[in-house]
């Protein structure tokens, strides 16, 4: 919590984008569905929509993520030593204190996949059938948070056919938990069927037009370093320990579940890396066992040390995904301990990585705004609008601009485009942009007048300036269509 207040950092573009989606309750957004957006609406409605409180949520679940690790070697097999090693490893696991170090649905992910991977540990160790109906609900639930709660149902799929757990599939059960994941995910699914599909047409925007390709040996050894170079033998421990020891195997669908995943992912050939980050709960758990168990056989303060280096390596990486490190200080920092946050998008970058780079930039974007619609006559600002360039700006505007006086903001990117330009009649429009000459095209008179100036953000974004655009020369309306921006 501590670390994500810290005062040169500011809110994450994404924030912004979720709270807009907060104001509009619906059952899907054009990159995610809704659940984590409900929650941040009761969030805002109870704690405020201040730093703390938006930071309050991701914090809380990477707590219960913890707690889930240490409860899953429990269940795998392990005593106290165990335990404390996968609660160790989560805790201060890079992807994870990244992931939950702002609101998004990615920290609810991590806790979904954790609880759904002790549900199964349970069930295995217990054989009580009930336990089908509670995954069935976190699946569900998973699913309404995030859509890659799929890959944890594919996973524990190919699990049961290559397990001796196959056995439930001649029982009423999982087919059970999977009409009760589809009955909860089923209002998401038929919006996407009312707005046509437009989640896929995102996923393929930016399959081709965002993300780097990646090939399965880069997608591989990004993993090293999302998950911690030093953590590697732990979790690669668990992976070993499901196949190879008797008591192993009995939980060896936790493994299964990781590797069809990675496979999955591997062979997508644009996938980002911290996308498999959710399975590697489990593999610590397992680690914690196979640890445990060599410690015994091997007398002396194996657990002790072990802990000792996990805790030093995640100290270590930590200001690579947590905000604890001034920013004219993180660069260095970087190239001292040798290791950088692996490059997923095509877009460019600059001092800093992009899970910082877009904390970065709103205040000078709000005084180049600001500056631009005080050259508007009192008649234009009455029906001046924002046109911002991406959901990060639009949603900084929106969330700062009534302070400062400033009219709404609209955008095309993603579920703005859905929202459409409202009231604007597009008369004037302050457009933030990085070249005029489309903006040519369309208005009648165009005019940069202010520069947004940046150190520390996105390059694209300190190249940004905005324009005072006047005579749209066709109605709002009919443009609308052809400023859809889905990626």
């Amino acid at each position: 919590m501590l670390s994500s207040v810290w005062p040169a950092y500011g809110y994450m573009g994404d924030e912004f984008y979720y709270l807009d989606c907060a104001a509009r309750l619906d059952w899907g957004y054009v990159d995610h569905p809704p659940l984590s957006v409900a929650v941040l609406r009761l969030v805002r409605a109870t704690l405020g929509d201040g730093l703390p409180a938006l930071r309050f949520v991701p914090a809380l679940l990477h707590s219960l993520v913890v707690v889930l690790a240490g409860l899953l070697a429990r269940e795998l097999g392990g005593g106290r030593g165990a335990q404390a090693l996968a609660a160790l490893a989560a805790a201060v696991c890079p992807v994870f204190l990244g992931t939950t170090s702002f609101y998004s649905m990615n920290a609810f992910e991590l806790c979904f996949w954790a609880l759904a991977a002790w549900l199964l540990a349970r069930l295995v160790n217990t054989g009580d059938a009930r336990l089908w109906l509670a995954l069935g609900c976190v699946l569900g639930l998973g699913l309404l948070n995030k859509i890659s709660m799929s890959w944890f149902g594919l996973g524990l799929a190919v699990g049961l056919v290559l397990t001796p757990e196959r056995r439930w599939l001649a029982t009423p059960w999982p087919w059970a938990a999977g009409v009760i994941a589809g009955v909860l995910f089923a209002p998401h699914l038929l919006w996407q069927v009312q707005h046509d599909w437009p989640t896929l047409e995102f996923m393929r925007n930016a399959t081709r037009e965002k993300m780097l390709a990646k090939s399965p040996l880069a997608f591989l050894a990004d993993q090293f370093v999302i998950a911690n170079p030093l953590l590697a033998p732990l979790w690669l421990a668990g992976l070993v320990r499901c196949f190879r020891t008797p008591e192993g195997r009995r939980h060896q669908i936790q493994a299964w579940i990781w590797i069809v995943v990675f496979l999955l992912l591997a062979l997508n050939g644009s996938a980002r890396a911290n996308y498999l980050g959710p399975a590697y709960t489990p593999l610590f758990a397992a680690g914690g066992v196979a640890f445990e168990r060599f410690a015994r056989a091997h007398r002396g303060p194996w657990l002790q040390t072990a802990a000792g280096l996990f805790a030093i390596a995640g100290l270590g990486a930590a200001p690579l995904a947590l905000p604890l490190l001034p920013p004219h200080r993180y660069a260095a920092y970087q190239r001292a301990i040798g290791l950088s946050a692996p490059v997923e998008e095509r877009s460019e970058l600059g001092v800093m990585p992009l899970h910082f780079a877009t904390r970065f930039g709103w205040s000078e974007l709000i005084a180049a705004v600001e500056k631009a619609y005080a050259t508007l006559t009192p008649e234009e600002q009455a029906r001046a609008v924002v046109f911002g360039a991406w959901f990060g700006d639009t949603g900084a505007l929106n969330f700062f601009g009534p302070a400062h006086g400033l009219p709404p903001a609209i955008t095309g990117h993603n579920n703005y485009w859905l929202w459409g330009p409202g009231a604007a009649t597009g008369e004037v429009m302050l457009v933030v942009a990085e070249h005029g000459e489309r903006l040519s095209e369309a208005f009648s008179r165009v005019e940069r007048v202010a520069e947004i100036d940046c150190r520390y953000c996105m390059p694209a974004m300190d190249r940004l300036g905005v324009y005072v655009c006047r005579g749209l020369r066709r109605p709002l309306a009919e443009v609308w269509p052809e400023v859809k921006l889905y990626r």
